[in-house]
């Protein structure tokens, strides 16, 4: 009969809280490199969305984790005055404001037959980084850094055979019966390793959204 190996819970990914208590130390650079690792991809994901180019949106990590670190001292963190997801978005949107005005102004365009059709300009088509969209933009990359990181934490509790599993067929959508051939198990394992790493994974995403991560 199959079951389910869960490993004692790895407690190395320190919660949120005591993370930023210990960046206060900008001194400390594992701590620095741990909130790059949780955040850096969401700010690079939020600023290509927001319609920057790779080298703006890796300035505006470098420039947001530089702005954190200046004003981490000042945070108190309480999610009933203000959360860290907002307080982090607040700084983002900042860099990446500076960085569309940082860019020089357009030069005129002879209108393309595309644009004659449409009515609207090249340049009109850069999304405004003062738009009422980002905030829907950044909750769609934070839900895919929450994700990211719950995945990672139950990949530390199971077996790596439990893992290729669920990654093959919850994640990569093959179906059973070719997860099953691919790694050797039955389609029976396949669904049931599928149904258990879900329950795991959904008790993840709840204790960091509980924590607002």
């Amino acid at each position: 009969m199959f079951c389910l190996v869960v490993k004692p819970k790895d407690d190395s990914c320190p919660t949120r809280p005591s993370l930023l208590e210990r960046l206060k130390d900008t001194g400390d650079q594992q701590s620095w490199q741990e909130f790059n690792d949780l955040y850096g991809g969401l700010i690079r994901r939020f600023a290509l969305k927001a319609g920057l180019t790779e080298a703006e949106a890796q300035e505006v990590v470098q420039e947001t984790l530089i702005a954190a670190a200046r004003n981490l001292p000042k945070y108190r963190y309480d999610p009933q005055v203000c959360s860290f997801k907002t307080w982090l978005l607040n700084l983002s949107h900042w860099r990446v404001q500076d960085q569309f005005r940082k860019r020089p102004p357009a030069a005129p365009q002879t209108q393309s037959p595309d644009d004659a059709t449409t009515g609207t300009g090249t340049i009109n088509r850069v999304p405004d980084p003062a738009g009422s969209g980002l905030e829907g933009l950044w909750d769609q990359e934070w839900r895919t850094t929450l994700l990211e990181v719950a995945c990672e934490r139950v990949k530390r509790q199971v077996e790596a055979m439990q893992w290729q599993i669920f990654d093959l067929y919850a994640l990569k959508e093959w179906a059973p019966r070719e997860v099953a051939r691919a790694l050797g198990v039955s389609v029976g394992r396949v669904y049931l390793t599928k149904h258990r790493l879900s329950v795991l994974l959904k008790r993840e995403l709840e204790r960091l959204e509980a924590a607002s991560l």
